[in-house]
């Protein structure tokens, strides 16, 4: 009896490591992520994290490395070409961006300086000249926003690349997977939301998509030139490598962004970030969230921007209208809080960092002021959390926008924000359940999903590396912009139907001509 339990042991013990074995594969995988923004790191570490759970070796390139060692996950870091986005983002850097062409400053500083400062980095050019091969790498994931030149590396190793989109797709991204955007109904993430548009807003989303598209190809083009540099004169241009890209994993859900047209190449995995692995609410602050009987509200702008640099007359609004909702609090991040001009009302708490995702799930929570960026959002919209919306830059607009058609949200523009204004607006949120009903809704749709969106992501990137990176190509990517939208059908059946329109008449002007002889001629002399 103690043999056959033992054996019993075995055989379930081998199967269990089989079962493993299929399922894991232990492939090599490199990440490319160069970016500045720790908010766009977020989403592309959780993929790798991801991965590397599943037992594949992952190796990635960033500015921002583990603090803690992670299994299977091997950091190569780099120096950042520009400052870290973290907590450093001041209003008057905000009023520049925005001041200027958005897609230039994305192209040339986020595109063309990453390209040129993270290619020529030792670290990088090892990888370049010295591949590793025991093992060798099997794929190759990268940033899907402006510093392309990186998919150089698929090419250079001749294995598949999957982009990765922290965000819904830019203008200029959907081409490189022969992705119908259809504008007609679906606005570019750079404009704010557009529901159901009438003539003129369809095109100026037209106007606006396609002048964008051909603003960034041509100031990112200077990439081809860095690519030959540095993977060799043969090396493609980075407009072919984006064509041959294998697969784009996108931080959207037509819970929240609707349904929309997709080829199979693009997967939506919006909230693939949210993972609940962050350490807990620090005790005193804890203490006071759950001493928050009235409730609480959560209050930040963000990974990036500094709410203490704002103008002082915004700051007052602030004080003035939060201040009255005591005894409901308010948890507000300020990086540097002894920035803050004083006059902090006592219902306010400030804090430095926070694991954001657990107070967004704390009991007490009333609703999140945002500044609308997407990942914080996510995380609102999974925890079921209404919001107030001050979008500051690029995709936030939109962001916020979309939620307020969906009425989870309620949009303030910091610029012309009065006490009246943001009075009314926290009366809204905290007082009429329908955004809290609304929310609850959207939620559950969000969750709803046959794998949760990082199991989606681990199954889409090993179905490229067990299938090879023409597996979900569209054959659209082999047609001219014409005949994608059928322009020579469209001429050739419009030119046909002219002809047999001709054809018709002179036929019938033949026949009445041969059977009304007299009433043609008496036309004829009436005529002249």
């Amino acid at each position: 009896m103690k043999y056959l339990k033992l054996s019993a042991v075995i055989v379930l013990s081998t199967l269990i490591i089989i079962m493993n074995t299929e399922q894991c594969l232990g492939y090599r995988i490199l990440g490319v992520f160069p970016l500045n923004a720790k908010s766009h790191m977020v989403f592309h570490e959780q993929v790798a994290k991801g991965l590397a759970r599943r037992g594949h070796q992952i190796d990635v390139i960033s500015i921002f490395p583990q603090k803690k060692p992670f299994p299977n996950y091997t950091d190569i870091e780099i120096p950042a070409a520009l400052p870290k986005f973290v907590n450093n983002m001041t209003h008057d850097f905000l009023q520049d961006v925005t001041k200027s062409n958005i897609v230039h400053f994305m192209s040339t500083n986020m595109g063309n300086v990453i390209c040129e400062k993270g290619l020529e980095n030792s670290n990088v050019l090892n990888i370049i000249k010295n591949p590793p091969k025991n093992p060798p790498y099997d794929l190759v994931i990268t940033e899907i926003f402006a510093a392309h030149c990186f998919m150089a590396f698929g090419y250079h190793l001749k294995v598949p690349v999957v982009g990765l989109s922290s965000s819904a797709l830019y203008p200029w991204s959907n081409d490189m997977i022969a992705n119908p955007p259809n504008l007609a109904f679906v606005p570019n993430n750079l404009l704010e939301y557009m529901e159901k548009m009438n003539f003129w807003q369809r095109l100026y989303n037209v106007v606006h998509t396609y002048y964008y598209r051909m603003y960034f190809n041509y100031y990112t083009s200077s990439q081809n030139d860095m690519i030959k540099k540095y993977f060799g004169d043969d090396a493609p241009g980075v407009r072919e490598l984006e064509h041959d890209l294998a697969l784009i994993l996108t931080n959207s859900h037509l819970a929240v962004n609707g349904p929309r047209p997709t080829t199979p190449a693009l997967v939506e995995v919006g909230g693939l970030h949210i993972q609940d692995d962050d350490p807990d609410i620090p005790a005193d602050h804890l203490k006071w969230l759950n001493e928050s009987k009235d409730g609480f509200i959560y209050f930040t702008f963000g990974s990036m921007m500094q709410i203490e640099s704002f103008p002082k007359p915004v700051l007052d609004i602030l004080y003035k209208s939060l201040g009255k909702i005591s005894p409901i609090r308010v948890f507000m991040k300020a990086p540097h809080p002894e920035k803050l001009p004083p006059g902090l009302p006592k219902n306010i708490r400030t804090f430095t960092w926070m694991p954001q995702l657990k107070v967004l799930k704390h009991k007490n929570i009333r609703a999140f002021i945002t500044h609308g960026g997407l990942m914080g959002t996510q995380e609102a919209i999974y925890s079921a959390v209404p919001m107030i919306g001050m979008p500051l830059f690029a995709d936030q607009f939109i962001n916020v926008d979309l939620y307020v058609s969906k009425k989870i949200a309620i949009r303030l523009d910091y610029a012309d924000m009065t006490e009246d204004k943001l009075d009314a607006a926290l009366h809204e949120i905290l007082y009429n359940p329908l955004y809290r009903k609304t929310v609850k809704k959207i939620s559950e749709k969000f969750l709803d999903r046959p794998m949760s969106p990082l199991d989606t992501a681990c199954y889409w990137i090993e179905y490229v590396i067990k299938h090879g990176n023409k597996a979900l190509r569209s054959s659209a990517l082999d047609l001219y912009w014409w005949q994608v939208a059928l322009v020579d059908v469209y001429a050739v059946l419009i030119l046909t139907a002219i002809i047999i329109a001709f054809a018709a008449i002179a036929i019938f002007q033949f026949i009445s001509n041969i059977v009304f002889p007299s009433t043609t001629v008496a036309r004829s002399k009436k005529n002249n």
